[in-house]
């Protein structure tokens, strides 16, 4: 068989045996993503391989440069990279994607052993400029949402301030006792009973 009927049988059996699989993504007839790992999974990695126009005789270009993988460390990268080739090596001249991905599958936990999160802060410019890093921070802005804001809105005048007596409570004589309104009553907890 040539290396077309090759690629063309592969593809089919990968088709078939990943339908529905969302781990798997055939990006064109050569080119696949196989993501390793939940998506939550601070431990999951995304493989990237291509076929060149002789494979399987030659190995797939495997890469892992997916923007998934960013958090991902450079050592961590170039021991999947490495084990990945063992593998392609061990498996050369034979249709190898689903030996690959199920491999990987398997020595995940391995393949991650040392994995650290790669954390990127990001300053911003004005912190730059200045220089400071004294570690002071700055204090944050309450967030309000949409009705929170409209709310405030409505309730205060064209130059944001309450109207006066925005806050008065009514007061009712019951009996010899002033108490305070019904309305506020109910809000409060108290019954008037």
């Amino acid at each position: 068989m040539t290396a077309n009927e090759d690629q063309e049988m592969e593809l089919e059996a990968l088709r078939s045996i990943y339908e529905g699989d969302e781990c798997f993504k055939e990006i064109s007839s050569v080119s696949f993503q196989f993501r390793i790992g939940d998506l939550v999974d601070t431990k999951a990695f995304i493989l990237d391989l291509t076929w060149p126009e002789t494979y399987p005789e030659t190995a797939p270009q495997i890469s892992l440069d997916a923007f998934f993988n960013n958090r991902i460390s450079a050592e961590t990268k170039q021991l999947i990279l490495l084990k990945l080739e063992e593998q392609v090596e061990v498996n050369l001249g034979t249709a190898m994607m689903y030996t690959l991905f199920e491999w990987a599958k398997e020595n995940q936990e391995a393949l991650m052993e040392n994995h650290k999160p790669v954390v990127t802060a990001v300053t911003s410019s004005s912190e730059q400029m200045s220089g400071s890093s004294t570690g002071k921070k700055k204090e944050k802005k309450e967030q309000l949402t949409k009705s929170q804001k409209r709310r405030i809105i409505s309730r205060t005048d064209n130059k944001g301030e309450l109207p006066r007596g925005w806050n008065w409570v009514d007061v009712i004589k019951v009996g010899d006792f002033y108490l305070p309104s019904t309305r506020w009553c109910n809000y409060s907890g108290l019954s008037l009973h």
